[in-house]
């Protein structure tokens, strides 16, 4: 396949996700530990009204270890780059979001991803992340999905669904947000399958 097809391809595949922006019916969760855990994955849906207030300290180093039904991801998470992205993620994570879902789209060579409490590449939390474009898409890079600049002309990511690259793919650079890479595992991303399961996603920080 020619680089022209390719980057037409995989930028339509990505392109074609859903952000998710739909207005939540629910409120926020005040259970302590991981509340949304035990909430079946589709009532996840559309389950916040807004992005959640900024708590992490971004001179920090966040951690994501990722439990999948195929092994352990740990990918690190570059808050001085993207803030509003990893606060967002590490929220969801604290929550239990994430556990119990799947990856939903594995495309060879390319990316897989996850993230979606619909299974189906259209579903998110209940908002949208402003854009923070500035990583570059290196082997091993995490980024969040968004919808095409025809209906999304500010680049604002999906409030969950996030990609990891399999390789680099440097033709995405400047359009969507990447928040940090893979670490270790990176044998473990290339294993995943469609219907894989991301188990529990515990963040840590230093």
């Amino acid at each position: 396949m020619s680089w022209p097809i390719r980057i037409l391809t995989t930028l339509v595949i990505l392109a074609a996700i859903a952000a998710c922006g739909q207005q939540a019916t629910q409120q926020q969760p005040k259970a302590e530990g991981r509340p949304l855990a035990s909430v079946p994955s589709a009532n996840r849906a559309n389950y916040f009204k807004a992005l959640p207030p900024m708590t992490i300290d971004a001179k920090k180093a966040y951690v994501a270890a990722i439990t999948t039904s195929k092994g352990n991801i740990t990918v690190s998470l570059d808050a001085s780059a993207a803030p509003q992205t990893v606060n967002n993620f590490v929220f969801l994570a604290n929550q239990g979001f994430y556990d119990g879902l799947t990856f939903h789209r594995v495309e060879p060579g390319f990316v897989i991803q996850g993230g979606d409490p619909l299974g189906k590449g259209n579903g998110g939390p209940g908002y949208t992340i402003p854009a923070e474009i500035k990583l570059p898409h290196v082997e091993g890079a995490i980024a969040m999905a968004r919808l095409p600049d025809q209906v999304n002309p500010k680049r604002e990511s999906s409030g969950s669904q996030f990609y990891i690259t399999l390789a680099a793919t440097p033709f995405l650079d400047g359009a969507y947000t990447a928040f940090g890479k893979v670490t270790s595992g990176m044998d473990v991303v290339k294993k995943i399958a469609v219907g894989d399961v991301i188990q529990k996603v515990v963040i840590s920080n230093q």
